[in-house]
């Protein structure tokens, strides 16, 4: 069952329930959906794709979440084992279903829960169909990694593409890439926009000109130092290794990319299916850094419309205490110390982020007029909000807005932990020492520099022994698990059919701190 955002409805007049009851109809749910559409186009200054509104059934909900919330999703058995966790909890009491699921696509796709009562209806359109979705057109993460008119189109192919090899190899076989290209998949991304690639004649004038600028900056005098001052020996070896480097445009980050292009085994189904893996992995990459920003702007987007059509007359009390206590279950933060304590919520730290601005640009105190002076004071804060939703990740929004009155009022405290050391430190605290520090902690757990492992690819023989070699950049002294590495690099060696090794580096000093290899890693089998 579906609702699309241009079917005509009757409007309703001021003053005059949306809906009343829990039972929806399509018919509430138009006159609802126009009603959010005029306060989040009109009054929040929201620029959304088109919309569709589909209602789907609990299994549909339970299959779409367990398959990275993509309906239109390939097989593979990971996702059926998703599935019968989520369902086996749902039965069982123990959690929740997703009141919905929303696509970043034009249109804008929403799959609300068709057990929803109206209010909630209601609450998740203007939560998903317009704060997801202004979210998502407007951010600039999105806007260079989704291509937002092919993604469908592009889920669709891979869906048929993965069914037909399964028919054409068998589904042992292509379980067996799909499974080797899941392993590494975090490590199949771009982190950074590449220059297209250039024509031949392009090239050719590049060559032209960079010769050019050699012979007008050429310094006679640079043929009277004497050899060995102006260059270091190099071996033969250590050129042809350069040369190999330089034609394989290595280092190179996304390990997936490069299997699908340089592994010597690969036939061109499997390399279309990492090309897949490679291409669903880019498409959340941009939603991995915006979970704060991304939940913080759709949950203060549904508050602030329901509450005006609550102060319009359009959404009864009873309504509204739904709605309100929908709203706070999202917002529950437990206590460091509460045995729920998971981590710092999204919602409820991106919501009071959000209303945080509001305040800053309504009702600032002299505090504010230090920290954020181009804020402080402004009343505009719908266009505070929307520069923020456009410009910032979570890491560098919360870096440049979180403020001291924040940090207070969530009790934040930075608390160093060590490996080296028997107990934990507090390294700062909300006050006036440690804002800064609890500010720059906090924002280092959601920046991808700190969170993810630097892995990249550094050398691959193809004309000898064809050895891939990987190197981990460790950074402050986390390194990956040994058990762990062994097995992702037995993975990475089914995909390139050869030896892999993998060597951690320290950052900071360069010294290698491990070494492990496929070689090394069966020999180990063998003997145990």
């Amino acid at each position: 069952m579906s609702l699309v955002s241009e079917k005509e409805a009757p409007e309703s007049d001021f003053g005059r329930l949306l809906f009343e009851g829990a039972d929806w109809s399509f018919k509430t749910l138009s006159r609802a959906y126009d009603a959010i559409e005029r306060v989040a186009l009109d009054d929040l200054g929201l620029n959304v794709y088109p919309n569709q509104v589909e209602i789907i059934s609990t299994e549909q909900m339970l299959d779409a979440y367990s398959s990275f919330g993509m309906p239109l999703m390939y097989r593979h058995w990971s996702f059926g084992k998703h599935f019968a966790r989520e369902e086996k909890s749902y039965r069982q009491g123990h959690s929740g279903l997703a009141y919905e699921i929303v696509i970043n696509a034009n249109p804008c796709i929403s799959y609300n829960l068709e057990d929803n009562t109206m209010a909630l209806q209601a609450l998740v359109m203007a939560h998903a169909a317009f704060g997801h979705n202004h979210f998502f057109k407007n951010n600039y993460l999105f806007q260079q990694w989704t291509d937002a008119d092919g993604v469908l189109d592009y889920f669709q192919y891979a869906k048929a593409f993965i069914a037909g090899a399964e028919e054409r190899h068998g589904l042992a076989a292509v379980e067996e890439v799909l499974d080797a290209a899941h392993a590494i998949m975090d490590q199949g991304v771009f982190r950074y926009r590449r220059a297209p690639e250039l024509t031949t004649e392009q090239r050719q004038t590049r060559k032209r000109e960079i010769e050019a600028y050699r012979e007008r900056t050429f310094n006679d005098l640079w043929r009277t130092v004497p050899d060995a001052a102006r260059a270091e020996v190099t071996s033969e070896a250590e050129q042809m290794k350069i040369e190999r480097r330089h034609k394989l445009k290595l280092p190179e980050e996304n390990l997936l990319f490069f299997l699908e292009y340089n592994s010597p085994i690969l036939e061109g189904w499997q390399r279309e299916i990492l090309s897949i893996v490679r291409n669903v992995a880019q498409y959340f990459y941009p939603q991995r850094q915006t979970k704060v920003m991304n939940e913080g702007c759709a949950t203060f987007t549904h508050h602030y419309i329901m509450n005006a059509l609550y102060d319009s007359g359009q959404i009864s009390e009873g309504a509204m205490l739904e709605i309100l206590h929908s709203h706070s279950n999202v917002l529950t933060q437990p206590d460091f110390d509460d045995p729920r304590f998971n981590g710092i919520n999204p919602y409820a730290l991106g919501f009071a982020m959000m209303g945080d601005i509001r305040r800053i640009c309504t009702e600032p105190t002299d505090e504010d007029r230090d920290w954020f002076p181009e804020l402080a004071g402004s009343e505009d804060w719908r266009g505070a909000l929307r520069h923020a939703w456009a410009n910032f990740r979570d890491e560098s929004f919360i870096r440049q807005y979180l403020s001291p009155h924040l940090i207070r009022k969530l009790k934040l405290f930075d608390l160093t932990d060590n490996a080296g050391d028997s107990h934990y430190t507090v390294g700062a605290i909300h006050d006036e020492q440690g804002y800064r520090k609890v500010r720059d902690a906090l924002a280092n757990n959601y920046d991808p520099a700190h969170t993810d492992a630097d892995i990249q690819v550094v050398d691959a023989d193809l004309r000898g022994d064809r050895q891939l070699f990987l190197e981990h950049s460790v950074r402050r002294g986390v390194g990956l698990a040994e058990d762990s590495r062994g097995q992702v690099l037995k993975y990475i060696h089914q995909l390139w059919g050869y030896d892999v090794t993998l060597s951690g580096m320290d950052h900071d000093t360069g010294k290698q701190l491990y070494r492990t290899s496929t070689i090394e890693a069966g020999e180990a089998d063998k003997t145990s």
